[in-house]
């Protein structure tokens, strides 16, 4: 990863998550008006102990590379781990009180802010990623992000339309939400995602994409929308984690395995063309074999195709680092299996699309770009970057599949 600047320049690194490149923007335009000049800021992630060993060896090259620079780190791993980035000699922030301008100031960081304002991605991307929602009220027993990010907010809807229609006004047509557990959003002001999607579906928006929810969290209005609503895309990303119960009940999450196979069944049912994906841990405390099973066995009956796939990190504070541990080698060593399902899986499902037609959305090289299902394409002609364009899937080729403009 890069770490030089122009001289006098500003530079903001995002690690982590499609919030954070969100909440990049949102921090480039704080540290631009607080007038921050030849400045690294590296906006880090804590989901894994690797995401936080690459936010500091990131800092420590920055520091060593351009010593004249000013480095600042924020995001979550500034959040968890301040005092070790502060020792290293970079200047710190709290993680929600990036987005404000007075913490790139001459004077020490503010505090905690305690409201969330909508985060919006730069017009360099074809999608527009909105954050709408930040920390999470729920505890689980493996995750910081409560220690990280505080307790669940959301920005307003007036305030998520209005980012919105900056992002159609600029050209991108199509806005992904997302947030640190999105399918909460409206928790701490009595509304509810369903009806976020609906005032923004007010909008001339032409594809809306959701990115990870609860599936403990899917109401009946949520459903409807992701079963029949086309300009929501075919394409729900759940946050399952595991495929036992007893893992899950010792994840303190609210779901079970019953729970998950009938509402994926359900929206397969009202909806064949979706594509399911979603996060899975592997080797969390107590795990054994047969549990694991479990969890490698959901990959097939819930027909996931886009497996975000990751071994059990301890992370300090939680109850979980303190649960009896499997190990890093075993973890890792299931993570793997669990890919290697998952890639399968994801190969037949993307084998069976050949020849039929979808909508892509064209990224800025003017050649990949994104079905309605999410499935990768690549063309094999230019196109306007940020344009839908129909087109004919042809064979697959690695993780992506061939694609022909059609009439």
């Amino acid at each position: 990863m890069s770490v030089a600047v122009l001289d006098g320049g500003l530079d903001v690194v995002n690690f982590g998550c499609r919030l954070n490149i969100a909440e990049g923007e949102a921090v480039r335009a704080a540290a631009t008006a607080a007038g921050a000049r030849d400045t690294i800021i590296f906006n880090s992630c804590a989901v894994t102990d690797e995401a936080v060993r690459q936010a500091r060896q990131a800092v420590r090259r920055a520091l060593r590379e351009r010593p004249e620079a000013n480095v600042v780190v924020t995001g979550c791993a500034a959040e968890l781990e301040g005092e070790r980035f502060a020792a290293l000699g970079a200047r710190v922030v709290r993680n929600d009180a990036k987005g404000l301008t007075e913490s790139y100031g001459a004077g020490e960081p503010v505090a905690r802010s305690k409201s969330y304002s909508p985060a919006l991605s730069g017009a360099d991307h074809a999608r527009a990623f909105l954050g709408v929602q930040t920390g999470c009220s729920h505890s689980c027993t493996f995750c910081a992000t409560v220690i990280a990010r505080g307790t669940a907010r959301s920005a307003s809807v007036d305030a998520v339309v209005e980012s919105a229609s900056l992002a159609l006004a600029r050209g991108q047509r199509e806005i992904v939400l997302t947030g640190v557990d999105l399918a909460s959003y409206g928790d701490d002001s009595g509304t509810r995602l369903a009806a976020l999607i609906e005032a923004l579906l007010a909008l001339p928006i032409e594809r809306l994409r959701l990115s990870s929810l609860d599936p403990n969290r899917i109401d009946d209005a949520l459903f409807a929308l992701l079963a029949g609503e086309t300009r929501v895309m075919p394409h729900v990303h759940l946050s399952l984690q595991a495929g036992d119960d007893m893992v899950l009940t010792r994840m303190k999450r609210r779901h079970r395995r019953a729970e998950v196979v009938d509402l994926v069944a359900r929206l397969k049912a009202a909806r064949p063309e979706i594509a399911i994906g979603a996060d899975l841990i592997a080797g969390f405390p107590t795990e054994d074999d047969a549990m694991f099973a479990n969890s490698l066995a959901l990959i097939d009956e819930c027909d996931i195709v886009f497996g975000h796939i990751f071994p059990y990190s301890a992370r300090a504070g939680t109850p979980a680092a303190r649960m009896p541990q499997v190990g890093r080698t075993v973890a890792r060593e299931r993570a793997a299996i669990l890919r290697e399902a998952n890639a399968r899986r994801r190969h037949d499902w993307m084998d069976g699309l050949t020849g039929m037609r979808t909508n892509m959305l064209v990224e800025r090289d003017g050649r990949s770009g994104h079905g309605e299902n999410f499935a990768g394409l690549m063309l094999d002609a230019d196109a306007a970057p940020g344009s839908i364009v129909p087109v004919r899937i042809g064979a697959r080729d690695g993780d992506r599949l061939t694609a022909e403009l059609a009439a």
